[in-house]
């Protein structure tokens, strides 16, 4: 049954292609079109944008049928902070600005409200340190210490620290929900997805590069480490997981919701931040994968133990995964399945949260489409590595899909149902973030974000170092907010340069020039080995010689990711 099952996929796939490849393969884009498309999605996101600051600002987000505010995620202004760094993309220098003061003086971790951790770290500490790293590109008037120091960065640090009471616990894996002011409930659930527990390597790695503090990163290590330990015999991960004794308490795995950004982190950490540890645990999974999760080209939901179908579905958080198939570099695989989910867009207009495989029908109550950015943001990393020019018809249909259908008097709002357009009075934080920012870099081939390492910038610090900034190779958070490891890697050299330093001077107190000469020699040579503390001694250790290269290679960057956040 499983074979045939699996034939039939098949065949189903490559009539899709073929049909596409009929229809697009010969049209090729202008320039003119192209930039008319980018001119359009501009306009897209200003009209969302101005209707948010106009209607629904300071609360999160703008409620766009009736267009005022309502506060969704911990009354931050969400969406300004989301969005911020979506206003750098598109090039406007004096919003940019404007909003970044806005935001450092204003926003207050110190508040008397519980929220979830992971998305104060995808949405509020990512889209700070993207617009800090953004900033100098922006023309802020920076400090001498950038990107080493800054305010959104220390603002960024003050809501870490907030979030660090909940990775207290017995296996490292934090609880969903803490308390800004007061920590983590007694009460607390200790039950939580697999998602809201693998990631944040990507942030707090980020947080301890730029400013030498090691808790940060240690913390989502140990986190996805001892997740990662915790998979079946089979190499597969369940969905939820009770962080206190370790123990599964949903065992559906796939690569939608509850599970995908703790694969997007694997990959994104291992380039981020050098690490063979993350790559070779995504390496663990993979097989597993494909021989359970994948039937065809569809992943469904299985027995995280049998490896048995348990939900033959798509959910629409998944479309994130063609484009992580590209950046390890199984392209043919990606794009086959990439059809297979804008099949389902062409369906309907666009995708539903949930779509029955077998079916072919959106799911009872899972009908909706929130403008979610995971297909988007796969076309455009298939593109980038194809330039196939049906993705940019892909690109199109979408666009237009969401100008005709959710735009209303002060925004665009959430689809009801897929099947008859409905609306629902809900903007989420993340179509300004996400879903405008990879349609906006797909048609706009020159923008910064693109940079493969052709250019870059010097800084020279205050102690009269210098380093190159913006030199590409960007790693996009799971909120699509880019990170520079240029930036990374100036502030981690400059950090490892003054703890070698230190103990030097502290050596020549103690021992004898010979001493000090055969310990400086081991210490250069000296390979880390990740045992839940990758700073040995709260010191930077370099456990990889790529990391003193600031733009890598095409293959070793994975500037990818998008929004891929929890669903019920």
């Amino acid at each position: 049954m499983k074979f045939r099952l699996r034939d039939c996929l098949y065949i189903c796939c490559w009539c899709i292609y073929i049909l596409f490849v009929a229809v697009f393969a010969q049209y090729e884009f202008t320039k003119d079109e192209v930039d008319n498309m980018r001119q359009r999605t501009k306009e897209m996101f200003y009209f969302a944008y101005n209707g948010y600051v106009h209607h629904a600002y300071p609360h999160d987000e703008l409620r766009p049928l009736t267009c005022d505010g309502v506060n969704t995620w911990g009354n931050y202004s969400l969406t300004l902070v989301d969005a911020l760094d979506t206003l750098g993309v598109m090039g406007n220098n004096t919003e940019f600005q404007r909003v970044a003061n806005v935001v450092a003086e204003t926003l207050n971790p110190n508040k008397d409200v519980n929220v979830s951790v992971f998305e104060t770290n995808i949405r509020v500490i990512g889209g700070l340190l993207s617009a800090h790293l953004m900033s100098r590109h922006m023309g802020v008037a920076v400090e001498d210490d950038w990107p080493c120091n800054g305010p959104l960065l220390r603002l960024a640090e003050r809501f870490a620290q907030k979030l660090l009471p909940a990775f207290n616990t017995p296996t490292g894996m934090p609880y969903g929900t803490v308390n800004l002011l007061h920590g983590v409930d007694p009460n607390e659930t200790p039950e939580t997805c697999t998602a809201a527990v693998g990631t944040y390597i990507v942030e707090f790695g980020t947080l301890s590069r730029l400013t030498g503090k090691s808790i940060y990163e240690n913390k989502a290590m140990r986190a996805m480490f001892s997740l990662h330990s915790m998979a079946s015999k089979i190499g597969l991960v369940g969905n939820h997981i009770n962080v206190l004794t370790g123990v599964w308490t949903a065992v559906d795995s796939g690569v939608g919701a509850g599970v995908d950004s703790y694969f997007e982190y694997m990959v994104k950490g291992a380039n981020l931040l050098r690490s063979t540890d993350l790559m070779t645990m995504f390496k663990k999974h993979m097989p597993s994968i494909e021989k359970y999760v994948k039937q065809g080209d569809w992943y469904m939901w299985v027995n995280m133990k049998s490896g048995a179908v348990t939900i033959p579905i798509f959910q629409s958080l998944e479309a994130f995964w063609p484009g992580l198939q590209t950046m390890v570099g199984d392209i043919e695989n990606a794009y086959k399945t990439l059809l297979n989910y804008f099949e389902v867009w062409n369906q309907f207009g666009m995708t539903p949260e949930f779509y029955s495989i077998t079916q072919k029908a959106p799911y009872k109550l899972r009908e909706g489409y929130p403008l979610r950015p995971e297909l988007i943001e796969s076309i455009l990393y298939v593109y980038k590595a194809t330039k196939d020019p049906l993705l940019l018809q892909m690109g199109k249909q979408i666009l237009h899909a969401i100008e005709t259908t959710a735009k209303t008097e002060c925004g665009y709002a959430t689809i009801k149902d897929v099947r008859d357009h409905t609306l629902e009075n809900r903007m989420e934080s993340f179509f300004l973030a996400e879903t405008t920012k990879y349609l906006y870099l797909l048609f706009d081939p020159d923008n910064f974000l693109h940079n493969t390492g052709k250019q870059g910038h010097v800084v020279t610090m205050k102690d009269g170092s210098k380093c190159v900034v913006e030199a590409g190779g960007y790693i996009f958070n799971t909120e699509a907010h880019p990170i520079s490891p240029a930036a990374l890697h100036c502030c981690y050299k400059r950090h490892v340069d003054v703890e070698e330093i230190t103990q030097f001077i502290n050596d020549l107190d103690e021992n004898s020039y010979s001493e000090r000469t055969s310990k400086l020699k081991y210490n250069h040579k000296r390979k880390h080995k990740f045992k839940h503390n990758v700073w040995k001694n709260k010191t930077i250790v370099n456990n990889d010689s790529r990391l003193v290269c600031p733009a890598p290679p095409h293959h070793l960057r994975l500037n990818m990711y998008g929004e891929v956040y929890v669903g019920d």
